[in-house]
């Protein structure tokens, strides 16, 4: 599986992540540019996709990874999964954007709120039961819950375990071969970030 490089150079792992900072400004501030996609553009697409990011980011409506970052049809690589977690099929996916769509940018992307984690902290901590997959899913989530503190607010509880579980994913793709070698080579850049839904506004983790 191979892509069609016939279009514009890429951009620096910096600028791509720029891109993506001034994109969620104009969705805060209700400037969007993306309306509508004109049908000249749908068709030059057909010839090959080439995203400036690829983004992991959970399967909740209402965290809709194009319109959050105010992107169009063809500049982003988006992998949603529930609790945005790293499986075989997603790190295969992932590695798929490596290999041959080469996206500079990589961000993992949590978002206030999420019911996986938040159901992960309940198995974990109030020993609740879950479906079947659903507990398979679960799996992926509750080692990033080891290190948070359990005597927390409810709320501030979840928030540190949606961050620690976007930072647990950021370390696994650090240290998969295709990570540490694009990451040393300083072709691609991988950041964690939380989206936040009364706001909006995506914060990126140092």
């Amino acid at each position: 599986m191979t892509e069609d490089r016939h279009q514009a150079p890429l951009p620096s792992p910096e600028d791509a992540l720029t891109r993506l900072k001034m994109g969620n400004l104009r969705f805060v501030l209700g400037e969007a540019r993306f309306p509508t996609v004109p049908r000249e553009v749908l068709a030059d697409l057909a010839k090959g996709q080439q995203p400036f990011a690829t983004i992991l980011a959970c399967s909740d409506s209402r965290v809709p990874p194009e319109l959050v970052f105010d992107a169009g049809f063809g500049e982003l690589f988006v992998v949603r999964v529930a609790g945005n977690v790293l499986g075989s099929a997603v790190a295969g996916t992932l590695q798929y954007a490596t290999v041959h769509l080469r996206t500079p940018l990589f961000v993992v992307m949590g978002h206030q709120g999420c019911g996986a984690v938040k159901a992960a902290l309940a198995a974990k901590f109030e020993g609740a039961l879950h479906c079947e997959r659903i507990e398979l899913l679960l799996e992926g989530i509750l080692p990033s819950l080891d290190d948070v503190d359990a005597t927390l607010p409810a709320a501030a509880l979840l928030d540190a375990a949606v961050e620690a579980n976007v930072r647990r994913t950021v370390r696994q793709l650090r240290a998969s071969p295709e990570g540490r070698a694009e990451l040393a080579s300083g072709a691609m850049k991988l950041v964690g970030a939380v989206y936040d839904l009364d706001t909006g506004r995506v914060r990126f983790l140092e």
